[in-house]
């Protein structure tokens, strides 16, 4: 993914009332779906592209009344940073986890910027 693309997922409508919907409770696709207005079909796509690269998680599976099983998620986001700088775009994740992600290159001499 470059810095492109890594800003468009933050600013995508649904993909950013997934990862705000997430960031503090666990909440199946259902309940993002019906408390956010997404359709039921694009939650379950950029949940599914928000899980691949890694900006959020499945951390539990429970039994419904009608014994179907969902999945909760949890927004590993943590912080984000979009940069334009120098005619270059950058982007910076932080995730819960302690990782760092950037797209667009070389960080050298940003780092007192974020810290």
């Amino acid at each position: 993914m470059d810095a492109l693309e890594a800003s468009q997922m933050l600013t995508d409508e649904y993909s950013a009332k997934i990862l705000l919907a997430t960031f503090k409770k666990k909440m199946s696709a259902q309940e993002i779906s019906n408390t956010y207005g997404i359709p039921i079909a694009a939650c379950y796509r950029k949940i599914k592209t928000l899980e691949d690269v890694g900006l959020i998680e499945c951390v539990d599976r429970v039994l419904t009344p009608k014994g179907k099983r969902k999945n909760l998620y949890l927004s590993r986001l943590k912080t984000a940073f979009i940069f334009f700088e120098n005619g270059k775009l950058r982007a910076r994740f932080h995730l819960a986890t302690g990782a760092v992600k950037d797209f667009g290159g070389d960080w050298t001499g940003l780092e007192l910027l974020i810290d």
